[in-house]
């Protein structure tokens, strides 16, 4: 197997001498996919490195790893290498907290069903995270053989998602696809991101060109999608691509969004050095640019409160630097009844 053809380049572990390379294919809790120079694989976390130092960054789906190979076993994952980009968001299980989606990918493909599912706000919630990410993102509007005329949200889409590329597509008839192939090359990474019953998997099919996922229908009265992939996975298509496959989220917070937020509402934040007043706060003060906007149109009051929305919400989660000292202290603590169980022979390294 040579991991070169997953995208890995060697100067990535040139400091790290020990260890074989791998990359994460998919994550089973506390089990690992991977594939490495021998092949297919799983993995466990060395505890000694990720729990009792807890300063090694959790590997997600896509992540490239050092590990010691195991050819009768779980082999053990020693190291995360360091990411070239990488794609997270509030962990909606608790509110607070980081949730990593997916690691080491070339392209984001934000997808949007042009039936009853269409929905702007979710749209700029996928491109502020995809522009944070460190990749590029595209946003496809499937679905495109179930209406007649997609020029609105054409239109719309283009506009919520500036400076990134939106293309019409249907994997049923095979629609638009060909656009997609500048996109589609060997050793690139692509997530496809969107809710439940966008079609994801159908897509992947399509691109495939055999059925290498499993497709359920939507529901007829809401439109809404039920639940096909369970868990993010990494996918190789015939062609070399591959495909980061995440389930539907119906929750999509803000985490750190302190680059993707200017690059994905650039048409917003262009105003604020036209302000008056360097410290202006864009409510009532006189010479506010921004006001001045929405007031003659060019600046529409529903984009201006999309960002405000998302600026609210992310400010790094509310408190990124309180959440890394509680991640820091629960860590430390995790490490502490890691050593008490190893004293008393109840765990091994």
């Amino acid at each position: 197997m040579n991991l070169a053809d997953y995208g890995f380049i060697p100067t990535m572990a040139e400091d790290d001498t020990n260890g074989t390379p791998a990359r994460i294919t998919a994550v089973h809790k506390e089990r690992y996919e991977l594939v490495c120079e021998y092949g297919y694989a799983f993995g466990k976390l060395k505890a000694s490195v990720y729990y009792y130092d807890g300063f090694e960054d959790f590997p997600t789906t896509g992540d490239f790893v050092l590990i010691n190979y195991n050819p009768s076993g779980d082999s053990q994952i020693i190291k995360t290498l360091k990411r070239k980009s990488f794609f997270s968001r509030r962990d909606p299980d608790i509110g607070r907290g980081e949730q990593a989606v997916a690691a080491n990918f070339d392209y984001v493909f934000i997808m949007q069903s042009l039936n009853w599912d269409f929905n702007l706000k979710r749209m700029e919630r996928y491109i502020t995270l995809a522009w944070q990410s460190g990749a590029l993102p595209v946003v496809l509007l499937t679905k495109a053989d179930l209406v007649e005329d997609y020029s609105t949200q054409m239109l719309a889409s283009q506009k919520a998602a500036a400076g990134a590329e939106v293309l019409a597509i249907s994997a049923k008839t095979g629609f638009g696809l060909d656009m997609m192939k500048e996109y589609m090359k060997p050793r690139k990474t692509i997530v496809f991101l969107g809710s439940s019953g966008v079609g994801k998997s159908s897509l992947v099919n399509a691109l495939a060109e055999q059925e290498i996922m499993a497709v359920n229908d939507i529901r007829e009265d809401d439109s809404k999608g039920r639940h096909t992939t369970t868990h993010r996975q990494l996918i190789m298509l015939p062609g070399g691509t591959m495909i980061i496959d995440t389930p539907g989220m119906r929750e999509l917070g803000m985490w750190d969004v302190s680059i993707g937020l200017g690059e994905a509402f650039s048409d917003v934040e262009v105003y604020f050095g036209q302000c008056k007043f360097r410290e202006c706060r864009h409510q009532r003060e006189p010479g506010c640019a921004v006001r001045a906007a929405i007031e003659s149109g060019e600046l529409s009051i529903d984009r201006w409160e999309s960002y405000l929305q998302l600026k609210r919400e992310a400010k790094y989660s509310g408190d990124k630097t309180g959440y890394l000292r509680q991640k820091q202290q629960w860590q430390k603590g995790i490490a502490m009844w890691n050593k008490q169980m190893k004293k008393n022979g109840e765990i091994k390294k």
